[in-house]
């Protein structure tokens, strides 16, 4: 359900994204969530040509990733965002909207944070995920992604010291059920391990298995 990739982007691409991050204007995140009283953090102008560059830098990062592919099957992805959590700053326990006001609508079945600042760097703003009574936190190393349902309730806690900055998206996956995503992963991680040791044919069968439940399953 909550996958780590690690790592997702070349360590000269992190660097390059905190380059932005130093010269893009950012401004009050609320503005895009004026209704939410809990967010608080900062979030780029998106006329910004950095803001468009650093877009392009983890949308590509996740774009060749392997596993990124095999997890989410994306349809469609909303536009990577850097944002910026300084002392005092945090986003309360939230979930994530169904839909996403692109031209066509993307609807959020999964949720991806990049982290960018090094965890060391600054203190606070684990990304907190509700699991049932318990509650999961991450603060991944850079240039590492967390991929998780959109359905969870998550926040991030406040931030007491440093500054954290992270890269934000959703994805549209062609399997909407969870379940169904979830098999399927584990259908191909299987099959990359074992490949060597079952052979042809009975890996042929299992590929036959991978890709026609992707099939049925894939636009419901």
């Amino acid at each position: 359900m909550f996958h780590i990739i690690d790592p997702l982007l070349l360590p000269e691409e992190v660097a390059r994204l905190r380059e932005l991050a130093q010269t893009i204007k950012f401004e009050d995140g609320r503005q895009s969530n004026p209704g939410f009283s809990k967010k608080n953090n900062l979030q780029p102008n998106h006329g910004d040509e950095g803001y468009k560059e650093a877009a392009s830098i983890v949308q590509a990062g996740l774009s060749r990733n392997e596993y990124f592919r095999d997890y989410c099957i994306p349809k469609s992805m909303a536009i990577p965002m850097l944002t910026k959590y300084q002392p005092g700053m945090n986003y309360g326990e939230h979930i994530d909207n169904a839909m996403l006001p692109y031209r066509p609508a993307i609807r959020s079945d999964i949720s991806c944070t990049v982290f960018v600042s090094d965890p060391e760097s600054y203190e606070g703003g684990e990304l907190n995920v509700r699991m049932g009574d318990k509650n999961l936190q991450i603060k991944g190393k850079a240039g590492t992604a967390v991929v998780y349902p959109s359905t969870t309730y998550h926040q991030v806690l406040p931030v007491t010291k440093g500054e954290r900055i992270v890269s934000i998206t959703f994805i549209e996956s062609m399997v909407r059920d969870l379940q169904q995503r979830e098999i399927l992963v584990e259908l191909t991680e299987f099959l990359h391990a074992n490949a060597a040791k079952v052979g042809a044919d009975e890996q042929m069968r299992l590929e036959y298995v991978r890709q026609n439940l992707t099939r049925m399953w894939s636009g419901t």
